[in-house]
């Protein structure tokens, strides 16, 4: 890697910004170590240090600064997915050339990818900065007036000042007489980090101030004109097709795709709005994958700050956590955190409602643990309950053996494993019609190549050999007391009596029982006598990991397992006697009584993607931050889930004991 001399203790301090720059081939370096470039972050006081070492060293200056498309949430602490490398200038800097007016200038861009990524990003709703939700009823025909955050360097460096702001809601109010004006204020300004330039003050009857976070899209779309003096909106403004005015000089003006207060003489060349987005969104910036540490394009980009910013909504204004169990507690707490809400655990009920009403946050409740008393409380006190489960893909390891959770599901309608009610699994199937049916298809195949299944035991041996002739049957055995037993099952409800029904109804077949991992660790209930089992069972796949098992049979019989579903990803044919969350699709052969509810006909691409893509809440193990499906089936395959769950098994078990002994002593 390049090596880059660094003279300000911010590089050295943000671990995320040293992965970006290693992403992109860089090397951070402190003070006069032997360098092949100077880095400096933007234009700011500190920056100078490094500016004057680039001239008494004659290296190369290399400005950083954050990309178009950064994060979920301002600030250093948020994950960012873009990174500005400016070997000439910075973007912002309209006195002097930089890399990005010259990739303008020099146009060619590829027109219909940077079509295909504006209309993406617009339907993603994406910005630089993507906390705020969208807007239920976003206003239109106003015009709209941009505010930044005062003393900002693009403000300072883009030829403008106080005044121009002031000049700008001015000529806004002129040349728009009779209209609406909204002032949109900069989430930095919005959080209380910063101030801004506009004020309360700065309104009157027509004229509003925008106080609280807003999608910039929807204030974008709605409005007949747009007034900016260099925020990054109004580039933004553009790809909407409005007509943007600017009263600085921010790298977009200039090219003829803007009405402009301010002459910038390099800028000779007429540009439209497609060729400076190819530039300064597919061409200047880095992309780095936030999980992986490698550079990808802005589509990857944009998957990625979805992912983010899903995980963010699903966090909200925070949780009060009851039933979980004291060992999850630091996991659970990684999946629910909100910023500013750390998760707070109560394992009384109705304190657990009194202190989400306290606190503005809503209750979240192990699902096998929620009551009715529970249900009173947070009605009574008008909180939110939502349900938390296990997810699919779930770790190295056993729950019970204390092995940590790589996935969640939250649910506040219901929970998956229970068919007595809705939940939003169900609706996220009803709606799956609509989905990206070729990235579950991808998902699948990674399945299926990568044996990757819930908890992924290492070791066992494949099945034996079939009889010639025979149909094979797997018949996985459950913990007997399982809730997805309990609240999903009718007139097969043991293993003992799903294995007879198999075997009543394939008198012929080769029928294999593979017992519940747990219950044969002896932590669960769900024991078959030997007797019965050699009666019943031609064989007992007691060391054979599920994905060995699917792949020697022909069909699953099961009642509520995730055996079953996993069977269904790897094309087998799969009978059910309870009412499993996959059954009543039309994708099993259903014997027990599934929701008459359960209308849709999803394809098996449809059912994945909500079940496995849209519906559980998936946490990396290496660098701790929310990702996709995808990003989990890569730890568990290449073992890094190993490493992490052994890691955080002994503190689990640390954890359990200390619950033990305090039980004990109350």
């Amino acid at each position: 890697k390049r090596r880059l001399g660094v003279f300000s203790l911010g590089f050295l301090r943000q671990p995320r910004l040293r992965a970006m720059l290693s992403a992109a081939g860089w090397r951070v370096r402190p003070g006069f170590a032997p360098h092949d470039a100077i880095g400096v972050w933007g234009r700011r006081s500190v920056s100078s240090r490094g500016m004057a070492a680039a001239r008494l060293t004659g290296k190369p200056l290399l400005t950083l600064e954050d990309g178009f498309l950064r994060s979920v949430e301002p600030g250093p602490a948020a994950p960012s997915v873009s990174l500005i490398l400016d070997d000439l200038g910075i973007y912002f800097d309209a006195n002097a050339p930089s890399r990005l007016e010259r990739l303008i200038a020099k146009g060619g861009a590829d027109r219909a990818r940077a079509e295909s990524v504006v209309k993406r990003l617009r339907a993603l709703r994406l910005s630089k900065y993507n906390a705020a939700p969208s807007m239920s009823d976003p206003p239109k025909g106003h015009v709209l007036v941009l505010d930044q955050t005062y003393g900002d360097a693009s403000v300072r460096y883009g030829m403008a000042d106080d005044d121009a702001f002031r000049r700008m809601l001015e000529a806004a109010r002129s040349e728009n007489p009779g209209c609406d004006f909204l002032i949109k204020t900069h989430p930095d300004v919005v959080s209380g980090r910063k101030r801004g330039y506009f004020t309360p003050s700065d309104q009157r009857g027509d004229t509003r101030l925008i106080g609280k976070d807003a999608n910039p899209w929807d204030l974008i779309e709605g409005a007949k004109a747009v007034y900016a003096v260099t925020s990054q909106m109004g580039a933004e403004a553009m790809l909407a097709g409005k007509p943007v005015r600017c009263f600085g000089a921010p790298f977009y003006a200039g090219w003829g795709a803007t009405e402009d207060e301010i002459e910038i003489p390099r800028r000779t060349e007429r540009r439209d709005a497609l060729d400076i987005f190819a530039a300064a969104w597919l061409d200047y910036p880095v992309y780095v994958d936030p999980w992986r540490n490698r550079v990808i394009e802005v589509e990857e980009a944009m998957e990625a700050l979805v992912t983010l910013r899903n995980a963010r909504r699903a966090a909200g204004v925070g949780s009060v956590a009851t039933g979980v169990r004291l060992w999850k507690r630091r996991h659970v707490a990684g999946f629910l955190d909100a910023p500013g809400a750390p998760t707070v655990f109560e394992d009384d009920p109705q304190r657990a409602a009194k202190k989400a009403a306290a606190t503005g946050r809503r209750v979240v409740v192990w699902a096998g643990k929620e009551t009715g008393d529970l249900r009173e409380a947070a009605e009574a006190k008008g909180v939110p309950v939502s349900r938390l489960e296990d997810g699919f893909l779930r770790s190295v390891g056993l729950g019970a053996a204390l092995a940590p959770p790589l996935s969640l599901a939250l649910d506040d309608l219901g929970i998956y494993y229970d068919p007595t009610r809705p939940s939003r699994m169900e609706a996220l199937i009803e709606e799956a019609c609509e989905a990206d049916l070729e990235r579950a298809r991808a998902l699948i195949a990674s399945l299926r190549r990568l044996n990757v299944t819930k908890y992924n035991l290492s070791g066992g041996a494949p099945l034996p050999p079939v009889p010639d002739g025979r149909l094979s049957v797997l018949v996985p055995g459950q913990v007997q007391d399982d809730a997805s037993i309990l609240t999903g099952t009718r007139d097969v409800a043991t293993n003992l009596g799903l294995l007879e029904a198999a075997r009543a109804a394939n008198p012929e077949a080769w029928i294999v029982y593979k017992p519940h991992p747990d219950v044969e660790a002896g932590l669960r209930t769900g024991a078959i006598g030997e007797a019965e089992l050699t009666r019943l069972a031609d064989h007992i796949a007691r060391d054979t990991p599920a994905h060995l098992a699917l792949d020697g049979v022909d069909e699953v019989w099961t009642m509520t397992s995730l055996i079953g579903f996993e069977a269904l990803l790897r094309g087998k044919q799969v009978v059910t006697f309870g009412a499993p969350f996959y059954a009543g699709w039309g994708l099993t052969e259903d014997r027990g009584a599934p929701p008459a509810r359960r209308a849709a006909q999803p394809s098996l691409e449809a059912l994945v993607h909500a079940t496995l893509i849209a519906y559980p809440l998936y946490r990396d193990p290496v660098s701790g931050l929310p990702c996709p499906p995808e990003v989990i089936v890569e730890r568990l395959a290449g073992g890094e889930g190993a490493r992490a769950s052994r890691a955080n098994r002994v503190l689990s078990r640390l954890q359990g004991a200390f619950a033990t002994y305090a039980h004990l002593w109350r």
